[in-house]
């Protein structure tokens, strides 16, 4: 069966790139009627908290990305250090004791020497004695997995066929001196025990997976399928790195984007079909493939996620915005007709409220000096209300019989002194909503 995980750390909020790395993991399961595991990368206890814990399932629940079931690294330790144990066994594990500032050097060396700055294994020569004073004198060294230093080969999802010399990489840190299980060893562990059959992930992982690959095939296990998304950029290519902050899902969903408007440009962002809106996660995994994804960085731009937005409020129906409608106070026999005219005018939800203020209070009359007489007179010739839809063609009718204006010098002014706005919806719509007109205090 197909298995898939998204795997975030809880170390703050997730941004549009995780979501891409959960999206497309959550649609390869959902059309192969496989396991989606919301997996918590939580063995950092510092820098974890579970206030992200909580943020993160509130996203995915927002998007509707339901997961089918929930998995803590923190809760798994002892499992990590079981198979920690196992590859010492097999001699592909040993500690090394080097500072930050020794392997600095060691790189330095060799890039002035034109060689790969790869960990020359130097730990792997002390003795015992050697060993034992260094724990003395530094306390706890690090824990690296020793690669068989030939060429690792897969093909990849998304990328295509890969090799990658293991000579040219250094020896993977999998357990830090404090005793804190990296991301590397938990995760191979996890996916083989939890039978995670494909993997989605960032091309900034593809060092990761061939190191990958063979911790698990040194454990005994099968490599899972491996895809590589490409990274995303702005919109001039620049990094988004500085900007991911600013690009949570959080905050994107409090400036009023609309979970189907990101779902259906992140499904498609980077492929060769065109980005169109879909309002459900089925017709979104439909035309999902991973061979339509191409290598190169994407650009991303947030403000393509408001014409989607509009998009989907244009073709909501009332009883989708009722409870919102009621909630800032439009009358329920108001509701039908305001939310005619107020969805086709807003590009996010946050914008309706703003219209039933216009229409409920008043706007401040925009007038030009030269069409004061104009509107007062005009004014002066409408009736009282109740009006109807047939109420501002009558009107407007008898304006330009009494004063010979037509067209857009006619329609233009009456607007702006009614609404305040030089454009928006159908006049003969506003009208009937208008529950006072401050421009009608210049009536002659």
């Amino acid at each position: 069966m197909t298995t898939t995980r998204f795997a975030p750390s809880p170390t703050g909020h997730i941004h549009v790139g995780n979501l891409r790395t959960a999206l497309f993991n959550y649609l390869i399961a959902r059309k192969a009627g496989g396991t989606f595991i919301l997996r918590i990368d939580d063995t950092d206890a510092e820098r974890s908290k579970e206030e992200y814990v909580d943020g993160i399932k509130r996203d995915l629940e927002w998007l509707g990305l339901h997961w089918d079931k929930t998995e803590r690294q923190s809760a798994r330790l002892d499992r990590y250090h079981a198979a920690a144990d196992e590859l010492r066994a097999l001699g592909r594990f040993y500690e090394a004791f080097e500072t930050p500032t020794e392997l600095d050097l060691k790189r330095k060396k060799q890039l002035n020497m034109g060689k790969p700055p790869v960990y020359d294994r130097a730990a792997l020569s002390l003795s015992d004695a050697e060993k034992d004073a260094l724990r003395a004198e530094r306390g706890n060294g690090v824990w690296r997995f020793k690669l068989d230093q030939q060429r690792i080969d897969w093909t990849d999802g998304i990328l295509g066929d890969i090799s990658i010399d293991a000579a040219s990489v250094s020896d993977p840190v999998l357990i830090r001196g404090d005793g804190q299980i990296l991301y590397t060893l938990a995760s191979v562990v996890d996916d083989m025990d939890m039978g995670v059959t494909n993997i989605v992930r960032g091309s900034d992982h593809v060092t990761n997976t061939a190191t990958q690959i063979q911790i698990i095939e040194a454990l005994g296990g099968t490599p899972p399928g491996f895809a590589h998304h490409s990274l995303l950029t702005g919109p001039q290519g620049e990094s988004l790195s500085k900007r991911l902050g600013v690009l949570s899902i959080r905050d994107l969903r409090e400036a009023g984007v609309e979970p189907e408007a990101l779902l259906s440009l992140m499904a498609r962002l980077g492929s060769s079909q065109p980005v169109e809106l879909r309002l459900s996660l089925d017709e979104i995994a439909e035309g999902f493939e991973l061979s339509q994804f191409g290598a190169a960085p994407t650009k991303f731009d947030e403000q393509d996620l408001y014409p989607l937005t509009a998009r989907k409020l244009h073709q909501l129906p009332l009883e989708a915005v009722a409870p919102q409608l009621t909630e800032i106070g439009v009358p329920e026999g108001k509701q039908a007709a305001f939310w005619n005219v107020a969805r086709e005018n807003i590009v996010t939800r946050k914008e309706i409220a703003g219209w039933w203020e216009l229409f409920r209070d008043g706007a401040e009359p925009l007038i030009a000096d030269e069409d004061r007489d104009f509107i007062a007179e005009a004014m002066g010739l409408l009736p009282e209300g109740p009006y109807t839809t047939e109420t501002w063609g009558e009107w407007t009718k008898a304006v330009k019989e009494a004063t010979g204006r037509k067209g857009k010098g006619l329609f233009m002014p009456l607007r702006k002194a009614l609404t305040g706005l030089e454009r928006g919806p159908e006049m003969a719509d506003v009208l009937p909503l208008l529950e006072k007109i401050p421009a009608r205090d210049l009536a002659k």
